[in-house]
């Protein structure tokens, strides 16, 4: 079944790449969702995931044959010890190409995937009336990926979960945006997750940043150039992130980072751990190997 044939809704948000960065049919969607998420539980089982509930996680939001299974692999990191929550907080990075200075709402009571459908949770007139850090402007969602390939993988997990799509610039607001998001959720009394839908560096001719050449060399590069962002995560200093990413460029998500980091911390979270970082040349080497000229990194880290 296509989902893609069903009827249009002006309330609900459709997808806009299934298909593209994952499956467009329900039983393929609903099979791959599920068969990533038994590879991130069984990555996560036998790795070292800190014993506390997480409250957090980078996720990126590639393709998922690309990072479908390292996504994967920090949603079931939070899983594990919280299997039932109220709310997900999808922070997401920016792609469409219109200037913004503020945290974009969408207005959609649901988001539809070929994986079921997410309700949109009661809060965003809480949000809105700080008018300074946010607005509603539904052109910002309509085409994004960012939010769209991480929610088949929350709907497998958290299922019946409401969301909260956030999309936030890569802008010095980042750590305010996500103190006052996590200051809403506790005045509603849920409980909740915070993800940041973000990719790592963007390497190489395609991405016309090619800083330490072109090759394998290059690449190495890259990968050293995201794990300066992830230190800064690691030692939990998310006014440092925004900074890090305009200088260097190693994330295209550098305000959802900054936002996850801070609501997570606001809700007292203390630490992060990086599950797994790589690049999509290492993680296509077995399915569809690429020259090793252009790539993108990926991490995926728990916040606890």
């Amino acid at each position: 079944m296509a989902f893609m044939d069903a009827p249009r809704d002006a309330t609900v948000r459709s997808p806009a790449v299934a298909g593209s960065f994952y499956p467009a049919d329900v039983g393929e969607c609903t099979a791959a969702a599920g068969q990533l998420m038994a590879v991130g539980r069984a990555a996560v089982s036998a790795g070292r995931v800190p014993a506390q509930p997480g409250i957090g996680a980078i996720v990126p939001h590639a393709g998922w044959i690309c990072s479908g299974a390292i996504a994967a692999e920090a949603i079931a990191a939070l899983a594990i010890a919280r299997p039932k929550v109220d709310l997900v907080v999808i922070f997401g990075a920016i792609h469409t190409p219109i200037q913004i200075d503020r945290a974009v709402l969408d207005d959609f009571s649901t988001w539809a995937t070929p994986g079921g459908i997410s309700s949109v949770a009661d809060l965003r007139g809480r949000l809105v009336d700080q008018a300074a850090k946010f607005v509603v402007d539904d052109r910002f969602h309509l085409r994004e990926h960012a939010v769209e390939v991480e929610l088949p993988l929350i709907q497998k997990t958290w299922p019946g979960v409401a969301i909260l799509p956030v999309e936030v610039p890569p802008d010095q607001n980042a750590v305010a945006l996500g103190e006052t998001v996590a200051a809403a959720v506790a005045a509603a009394g849920l409980s909740e997750i915070y993800l940041a839908s973000s990719d790592l560096t963007h390497y190489g001719p395609n991405y016309r940043f090619v800083p330490a050449g072109v090759g394998p060399a290059g690449l190495q590069w890259a990968m050293e150039n995201d794990r300066r962002l992830l230190q800064i995560v690691l030692e939990m200093t998310p006014q440092k992130v925004v900074p890090e990413v305009q200088n260097r460029w190693n994330a295209c998500g550098g305000g959802a980072i900054a936002a996850m980091m801070s609501a997570s911390m606001t809700r007292g979270a203390k630490r992060a751990v990086v599950l797994r970082h790589q690049n999509s040349y290492q993680t296509l080497s077995a399915v569809a190997p690429q020259p090793p000229d252009n790539a993108v990194g990926y991490a995926a880290v728990w916040v606890g």
